[in-house]
């Protein structure tokens, strides 16, 4: 792929050169697959034009929280499905940060899923948006400045769940049960309870056939159900499906 494909609105020769951006904001990139974390620098990290700084990047959530308190961005952008905990676990840790009088540091979700309970979970956690991964370059660079003001911002559809979990007084209450699963473990029960094999599950969320393996047999283990029918059932039951 060419430098002017990777970069849908790179300078082509005879256009005119990008105005620079009179903003700055400093990035952080969470995210486990390295590719992924590339493409995201490639396309908004071009600080002359775009205006936003990627000073650091993790994979995990223990990587995640030392570089995020060792350079304090303006803005994290974090994946919900993390090795250690996912998205949720680095927001717990990282609270004192968010809270801060001075400069605090605010998150913006960036993810691949699009489920409600990912989505709610990470905004009670603290994070100020959260935006699916098929959005464009320019929009995503948009919400980092928007959230780096402190302004809420969600993907159309899924301002929705956010509306029906804090709007109403009849929000569904949290569930002990599914709190006890990791954010990748609620993915792969959600995908096993909506008929996929394992090497289907792998594929679509870029881990091994045995990795898949570990988690149903923990997911089994945390809800103490016996093999994927019951666990089909309980999560149907639970509208996850």
């Amino acid at each position: 792929m060419s430098d002017e494909q990777a970069r849908p609105d790179a300078t082509k020769a005879g256009e005119p050169a990008a105005e620079p951006v009179d903003r700055h904001v400093r990035v952080i990139l969470v995210d486990d697959h390295r590719m992924f974390r590339t493409g995201v620098q490639a396309e908004i990290g071009r600080t002359e034009t775009t205006g936003v700084e990627v000073v650091g990047e993790a994979a995990d959530v223990d990587q995640a929280v030392t570089v995020i308190t060792a350079t304090r961005p303006e803005v994290v952008l974090l994946d919900v499905h993390l090795p250690g905990g996912g998205g949720v676990e680095v927001l717990r840790r990282c609270a004192p940060l968010m809270s801060a009088a001075d400069n605090p540091v605010r998150f913006l979700a960036l993810s691949v899923s699009d489920a409600a309970e990912d989505v709610i979970g990470v905004i009670r956690g603290g994070a100020r948006g959260y935006v699916t991964k098929t959005i464009t370059g320019t929009d995503l660079v948009d919400s980092v400045f928007r959230v780096q003001d402190g302004d809420a911002v969600f993907s159309p559809r899924l301002a929705g769940f956010v509306l029906d979990a804090f709007a109403s007084t009849d929000a569904p209450p949290v569930d002990e049960d599914l709190d006890r699963l990791t954010q990748r473990e609620r993915e792969v029960l959600r995908l096993i309870a909506r008929g996929y094999a394992y090497k289907e599950i792998a594929k679509q969320l870029f881990i091994s056939v045995k990795t898949v393996e570990s988690h149903v047999s923990a997911v089994l283990r945390k809800l103490q159900l016996s093999n994927r029918h019951e666990l089909t059932r309980w999560a149907t039951a639970r509208r996850l499906v």
